[in-house]
């Protein structure tokens, strides 16, 4: 280690929960963060906007600018997160810890750093108490240790990493829009009907106009060979007033859920496993995936195209594409859509009002499980004509393929972060030649 570096204890350049919320709170509402919203090193969901007088009883902690907070329950999870730029409304529950640092003595991105690092993680570990619920205590994070060189070197080596959670964050950023964008444009043409409506009032004015006409001067900002493709009047139907053309049908309609069992001693270890906790919460895309080692029993065999619906718990709201043929457990569907309508059929599936409808028909009490058959498979849905599928699925698909390129360059940025991370805090690795490595990855 570098002749200028020392090791000091965290409770030496940091407190540890030093402000909580009061009577003197000074809005009547706060953003809410709990443990559920966070995973390895970044928040999966803003905070959530809640009445004071409707608050849960653990949100307590308030964050600021420079803070790393860290989850104190089952410290194996990593659930920790680095405070860019908060809102100065900001509460965290009570089981994380926040840590606030002392800017004279330790840079604030290179404490969250040394806590991110996974040899921190494994001194947690080695000290958590309780079997239902393993934890740590402020006592133990103020007691380890970390290496602390001179603040300069501490900025430097915090700039190099945080470039690389940056660019990280910048795309997950970049995929959580394009995929609001895909369900916005889907609720508009499927939901709302909106080119339809929108036709259907130049129409009225223009009752001579061809189709194209009337497309060009209802939805100038479509193209012209999706706008009309639109119908111009609405009919009725049992679920209200529908596009014309369009018909009443069932989720079975779409896609149909494939039982395809499965052998652990059928494939390699480097086949995919994706069991449900592997697909992130409200995103088609699927990156992650477990060796084959993994697979136990009550398995079922996917491909690439379908689409992987998380029964267990339905409200998780875990629904993706597979990006790639393997193999998951009998707690997900496996529905396979037609091809051509695949960004429809995913959307469709993944909707708000489907996952509601899984929930409301799902079996038992403790742990919940949506049924196919008989159930999901016959939960009435607005189907539009063929080319409106396909018209859907050739516009949308282009944003699938770019989450995709995101989510692979993050799986090699975030690894490339972790082979960094502990040569560089141990001084095994000199900032001049990290930066050299990062800027070749950039």
């Amino acid at each position: 280690m570098g002749g200028e570096w020392t090791i000091t204890r965290i409770g030496n350049i940091a407190d540890i929960n030093p402000d909580t919320i009061g009577p003197e709170w000074p809005h009547s509402h706060i953003r809410y963060t709990d443990i559920s919203s966070v995973e390895e090193g970044q928040l999966r969901t803003s905070p959530e906007k809640i009445a004071l007088d409707e608050a849960p009883n653990r949100a307590k902690r308030l964050v600021r600018k420079g803070d790393t907070v860290l989850s104190t329950v089952r410290p194996n999870r990593r659930s920790m997160f680095f405070v860019s730029d908060p809102e100065d409304d900001w509460v965290v529950s009570t089981g994380f810890a926040v840590l606030r640092p002392n800017p004279s003595r330790i840079a604030p991105r290179y404490l969250y750093a040394c806590v991110f690092n996974r040899e921190f993680t494994e001194y947690l570990i080695s000290r958590e108490k309780g079997a239902a619920y393993p934890a740590v205590s402020p006592e133990d994070i103020a007691n380890a240790e970390i290496p602390l060189p001179p603040l300069p070197e501490q900025r430097a080596i915090a700039h190099i990493l945080g470039t690389l959670d940056d660019k990280i964050e910048l795309n997950r950023r970049m995929n959580q829009t394009l995929e609001e964008m895909a369900r916005a444009i889907f609720k508009s043409w499927f939901v709302d009907f909106d080119p339809v409506r929108a036709k259907a009032a130049v129409r009225r004015e223009h009752p001579d106009w061809s189709n194209a006409q009337v497309s060009r001067a209802a939805c100038p900002n479509l193209k012209p060979e999706i706008a009309e493709l639109f119908p111009d009047e609405f009919e009725n139907s049992e679920l209200g007033e529908i596009p014309k053309g369009w018909r009443v049908g069932r989720l079975g309609d779409l896609v149909e859920n494939v039982i395809e069992r499965i052998q652990p001693s059928s494939f390699t270890e480097s086949h995919p496993y994706v069991p449900i906790e592997c697909i992130e919460a409200r995103s088609v895309c699927l990156i992650n995936w477990q060796p084959g080692r993994n697979a136990k029993s009550s398995l079922v065999r996917f491909y690439k195209g379908d689409i992987i619906f998380g029964a267990m718990r339905p409200y998780f709201h875990k629904v993706c594409i597979a990006p790639f043929d393997g193999t998951t457990r009998t707690t997900a569907f496996v529905l396979r859509p037609v091809p051509s309508e695949l960004a429809f059929t995913a959307f469709a599936v993944s909707r708000d009002e489907t996952i509601d409808y899984a929930t409301a028909h799902s079996e038992g009490s403790t742990i919940p499980y949506a049924k196919w058959a008989g159930s999901l498979q016959d939960m009435k849905i607005i189907i539009p004509m063929q080319n409106m599928r396909e018209a859907y699925h050739r516009y949308i698909w282009p944003f699938i393929e770019r989450m995709r390129t995101n989510l692979s360059a993050n799986t090699l940025l975030a690894a490339l972060r972790d082979a960094l991370l502990p040569k560089l805090i141990s001084c095994e690795l000199r900032v001049k030649d990290a930066k050299k490595i990062v800027g070749r990855a950039l």
